[in-house]
């Protein structure tokens, strides 16, 4: 059934699509990708410098699912985070070298699955002359909201930094994602809105993340992650409340009746970072109701300096690393 992904309803026919489905233009598919994945810089690898370009797509839930080649061998850098989505690449045709942290890199050849959250982090891939890839393009609002929903907390950056290969033959990952393109093929346009649609979305999601944060060392089914001792949950509240005035450590300690020592310990036990971390989110959160809030005329300046942030470069960069757009793109917004 991957083979034949996103061309053909259960009846045989062509699946409509909104966009033209092949193109030699470099324009047309930068046109293509800026509305379908995100901006990126792609450049071919191999003497045939014209692209051979064909796109296929669907919408499950908020979940882009593509057919995508460029018909000759190209290399992909600098995926926007601005753009907030994640990806999943899995190939359908042809080979795909994915770029490692570190000067690794993971092959993947058919039904194998790549992971890689660009509004976190960068990413490199080439892909061969014979590629064709099955995409998955997700959202990460979406992904923060199904592990709320499902596990009871948002993983920190452990998680969406962390780029892994999955899937493969006769796992269950690809047996989903064969499942899925049954679904499309046989309400290719109602997977958008109806339940069924959002239903898939959710599954999806799930099985992604578990399996993703399997491969990151991560256990989001862990107890520990939702529940915490009394201590840990008075300093988050006491955290929340003053974030903007920058408490001390000791100071958040004192206030949930322990020591800095023991409360650090606590946080590293059940929730898996310091009690900072768990002040810088706050300050970040806020700062972004505030931009989405602002009246006209607001400045990003004076917003983020009632949070405390006086460097404007280095809270900027903190900014879009978290959150995945600038502050000045919230504020217009």
């Amino acid at each position: 059934m991957l083979r034949e992904a996103l061309l053909f309803d259960a009846r045989g026919r062509a699946i409509q699509q909104h966009h033209k489905v092949f193109s030699r233009d470099w324009d047309e598919i930068g046109d293509w990708s800026r509305r379908v994945y995100m901006p990126y810089a792609v450049s071919p690898t191999g003497r045939a410098a014209q692209p051979r370009s064909t796109m296929h797509s669907a919408m499950v839930g908020r979940i882009t699912v593509t057919r995508f080649a460029y018909g000759i061998p190209v290399h992909i850098r600098d995926w926007s985070q601005d753009a907030g989505n994640a990806v999943v690449l899995t190939t359908i045709g042809g080979n795909a070298r994915h770029r490692l942290d570190g000067g690794g890199a993971v092959e993947t050849g058919f039904g194998e699955s790549f992971v890689v959250d660009c509004s976190r982090t960068d990413y490199l891939v080439d892909f061969d002359p014979d590629h064709l890839q099955l995409n998955l393009t997700i959202p990460h609002a979406v992904l923060e909201q199904v592990c709320q929903d499902w596990f009871g907390f948002v993983p920190g950056d452990a998680l969406w930094r962390h780029k892994c290969g999955l899937g493969g033959k006769g796992s269950s990952w690809l047996a989903l994602m064969d499942y899925v393109m049954r679904c499309i093929a046989e309400a290719p346009d109602r997977l958008a809105s109806d339940r069924v649609g959002r239903h898939l979305e959710q599954t999806i999601c799930v099985h992604l993340l578990n399996e993703w944060a399997g491969n990151a060392g991560l256990d989001l089914s862990d107890p520990r992650n939702a529940l915490a001792p009394r201590v840990v949950r008075m300093a988050e509240s006491y955290m929340a409340e003053r974030a903007a005035e920058l408490p001390a450590m000791t100071e958040v300690a004192r206030a949930a009746g322990t020591s800095l020592r023991a409360l650090s310990e606590a946080f590293r036990r059940f929730r898996g970072y310091p009690p900072s971390q768990f002040l810088r989110e706050q300050r970040l959160q806020g700062v972004r109701r505030d931009l989405q809030a602002a009246a006209p005329g607001s400045s990003v300046a004076d917003i983020a300096a009632a949070w405390g942030y006086i460097n404007k470069g280095d809270f900027a960069r903190v900014y879009r690393m978290r959150f995945g757009e600038t502050p000045s793109r919230t504020l217009r917004r």
